[in-house]
């Protein structure tokens, strides 16, 4: 039996992505699983995980502590990946308490659970870009920069960051952070605008609607491929001191670049950004971030961690995969 590694928020984009990645290196994988009334589990039945032995899903909610110990007693695991979250930026200024619930005692939940019933384990919590920026700046982002998080999400998550660092100097538990910049796949929502882009666009090429609706599409963000991020996360548990690390490409492109990314990618590079994007003001954020730009230097020097898919390619990739599933719905 290999590594037992327990992953909150199995059934997002990165929770999934990561199971299937240390179901690769024989990890047993226990998943955690808000019970919901909706089926969210799309992902993980698109990677065929459920057909693996190794994987098992377990009820928990990471607001409620007692299930959260209950799982960790159980399967005493070595590694822990805090991924759960209420990831959508723009949601988090209408939900602003919850936000903060889920995201910043949701990870204290976990980190206490391990502190009493699996010590040795090893914690990864999944820090994020939004937690830097302020006003717009051009300059790049690293471990020893100001954070000034500009949403109820970025200020949740940063308290989750500073939590799990609390704990390794508290406790001495082996805790990291990932500072991950903005990481796409095939396997995003569509709530998130690369998805929204890349859906729209597959919809237009395919001839079902004439344009998408966006809002501000100057913010830059630094993008990359997710399977190259859920990599990072697992190279930083392997490390030998508990640490925390930026990941991230170090190029920035604009929402307007990921537009006309897509749009090259299926061809139509004759038509322009403008012919097919609606701006709707109902999709402004009250307060944004201009500019992200990462440098990953030190995760590259200690951890050997290297993105590997392009911007480019990673556009193509969830542009393919959004053509085909629009070719499945007919």
């Amino acid at each position: 039996m290999g590594k037992v590694a327990i992953i909150t928020g199995v059934t997002g984009q990165d929770g999934a992505l990561l199971s299937e990645f240390l179901l690769g290196k024989e990890y047993q994988v226990v998943g955690i699983d808000r019970r919901t009334s909706s089926k969210t589990d799309w992902r993980i039945k698109d990677l065929g995980l459920y057909e693996h032995d190794q994987f098992t899903l377990a009820s928990g909610d990471l607001i409620d502590p007692g299930s959260i110990s209950r799982i960790v007693q159980e399967y005493q695991p070595d590694e822990f990946y805090n991924l759960a979250a209420m990831s959508f930026v723009k949601e988090s200024w209408t939900t602003p308490a919850a936000t903060m619930q889920i995201n910043a005692v949701g990870c204290i939940n976990c980190l206490e659970a391990l502190r009493q019933y699996a010590y040795n384990c090893r914690f990864y919590q999944a820090s994020t870009s939004e937690m830097l920026g302020g006003e717009c700046r051009t300059e790049t982002f690293d471990e020893h920069s100001l954070f000034h998080p500009r949403s109820p999400y970025g200020v949740s998550k940063l308290a989750a960051h500073w939590s799990t660092i609390n704990y390794r100097e508290s406790y001495d538990m082996f805790t990291c952070c990932g500072i991950l910049f903005n990481h796409e796949s095939e396997y995003r929502g569509l709530e998130f605008v690369t998805r929204k882009i890349t859906d729209g666009i597959a919809r237009v090429y395919m001839g079902q609607q004439s344009h998408i609706e966006l809002g501000n599409m100057e913010p830059k963000r630094d993008w990359g491929y997710a399977e190259d991020y859920v990599r990072g996360m697992w190279l930083m548990l392997q490390n030998g001191n508990p640490d925390d690390f930026v990941l991230a490409t170090g190029k920035a492109y604009s929402i307007y670049d990921f537009v006309r990314k897509t749009l090259d990618a299926v061809h139509m590079s004759n038509v322009k950004v403008e012919d097919v994007v609606k701006h709707n003001l109902d999709f402004d954020r009250p307060a944004d971030v201009g500019h992200l730009l990462g440098n990953a230097d030190r995760a590259k020097r200690v951890l050997g961690w290297e993105p590997e898919v392009s911007f480019t390619d990673m556009v193509k990739i969830m542009v393919e995969k959004d053509i085909e599933r629009v070719r499945n719905e007919t």
